[in-house]
């Protein structure tokens, strides 16, 4: 059945040509039948005034043959014949067939209006001429032919609008298939490239904050390895758990990679902000926590807290050094606030991160940004105005009008 149905057809030309051929002969050999069989003298014989006869059934079949490049042609010729033939008197026969397969061809390959409007001026006119011609017909109920050619035209324009429209509404189908389909895959990369920027996030607050307390645990035990084993000890015991720690939040976004759910763990939230302050604290910060956050927050709303505040002070770890650093989480009606601010080098104000060299620059910043900006929140990070220091202050709706990210960062 599929070889028959992918069997080689022959070019469309080809197939017009036979079509007009046999048109043309079933037109002449049906009506010169119909004549013989029923002799009249009313009617006008076929081979009158030079057959004409004979050629208008010819001529109108064999112009079917251009009836898909040029199909009104193919129809005002066929619409014609039938004109002449009828209003000469000759007799009745299938010398329809022709105007049929025009009509039909007329419509199905217009535009829907153009081509409509036609074929019913055509046939309008051909309706009146049928029936002015038919008024002295003998027998009179041959007068049924008439109203068939009339029905037949009608059903042939009909059936090709049909035809064009279904054909109409299925390439509409495709293309919006087409257009759904190319939107799924822009989708689909463009919810890829919000992955790769989330992790991408996840893992340089992690690896960040992790390497600036070993750089600054690893510098201070060179500098009292000799003279204070003691304090030394501590230091390598703080870089030991800040790795440990590291490592568990990278294999937990690697984890997400993997799409391993069984070894997954939550992503660290508000609750863990005392262990990163005491990490601080060994590190040599004086970090003071207010913290004033008594009901639970949203697990999104929790991760991107701990996220921003270990980002800042993973900040002043790196740019500033040993301080004072105050972190205070205000729960209020509708919404958790943030601020983290440092005391700076004494008199020495921060500088703006626009003023900073590009290298130190970094993503940190604009990092805690994103974060509060993808949950309907705002940041603002800066130096303080009166005093020395710099202070980050970002606020973030408790029912997030934003994007709240992706479906593992809330577990």
């Amino acid at each position: 059945m599929l070889e028959r149905a992918l069997a080689p057809r022959p070019p469309v030309w080809v197939q017009d040509a036979v079509l007009a051929v046999v048109i043309a002969a079933v037109q002449v050999l049906g009506t010169a039948t119909l004549a013989r069989s029923e002799p009249t003298t009313v009617l006008r014989p076929l081979a009158d005034l030079g057959h004409l006869g004979y050629v208008v059934l010819v001529t109108t079949g064999l112009v079917v043959s251009v009836r898909r490049r040029l199909p009104v042609l193919a129809f005002a010729v066929t619409a014609a014949g039938s004109l002449v033939y009828y209003a000469l008197d000759y007799p009745d026969g299938p010398g329809w067939i022709g105007l049929f397969v025009a009509l039909y061809t007329l419509t199905v390959r217009g535009d829907g209006r153009r081509s409509v409007v036609l074929a019913g001026v055509g046939i309008a006119t051909l309706t009146v001429v049928w029936l002015i011609a038919a008024q002295n017909i003998q027998p009179k109920a041959a007068i049924g032919w008439v109203f068939f050619r009339i029905g037949a035209s009608i059903m042939s324009a009909a059936l090709g609008e049909s035809v064009r429209s279904r054909r109409v509404i299925v390439a509409d189908a495709l293309d919006r298939a087409d257009l759904a389909e190319r939107t799924r895959e822009e989708e689909a990369r463009a919810r890829v490239a919000q992955e790769r920027v989330r992790i991408a996030r996840e893992v340089h607050d992690t690896v960040a904050h992790a390497i600036a307390v070993i750089n600054v645990q690893a510098g201070v035990t060179a500098h009292v390895l000799d003279q204070r084993p003691d304090r030394a000890r501590e230091a390598l015991v703080s870089i030991e758990q800040t790795s440990a720690r590291a490592l568990h939040e990278m294999r937990t976004v690697l984890g997400v990679l993997r799409g391993d759910d069984d070894s997954r763990a939550p992503f660290p939230g508000v609750d863990q902000i005392g262990d990163l302050v005491e990490h601080a604290r060994r590190a040599g910060l004086d970090v003071h926590v207010d913290d004033t956050q008594p009901m639970p927050l949203p697990s999104v709303v929790s991760s991107a807290a701990y996220r921003i505040v270990q980002e800042s002070i993973t900040n002043v770890l790196r740019h500033v050094g040993p301080t004072k650093v105050t972190v205070a989480l205000r729960n209020c009606a509708d919404e958790l606030e943030i601020h983290v601010i440092d005391e700076g080098r004494g008199k020495t104000r921060a500088r703006p991160p626009e003023q900073m060299p590009k290298e130190d620059q970094g993503r940190g910043i604009r990092g805690m940004r994103e974060r509060c900006e993808l949950l309907g929140g705002h940041l603002s990070a800066g130096p303080r105005h009166d005093d020395p220091g710099f202070a980050v202050h970002a606020t973030i709706p408790l029912a997030p009008t934003g994007e709240a990210g992706p479906a593992w960062a809330t577990r």
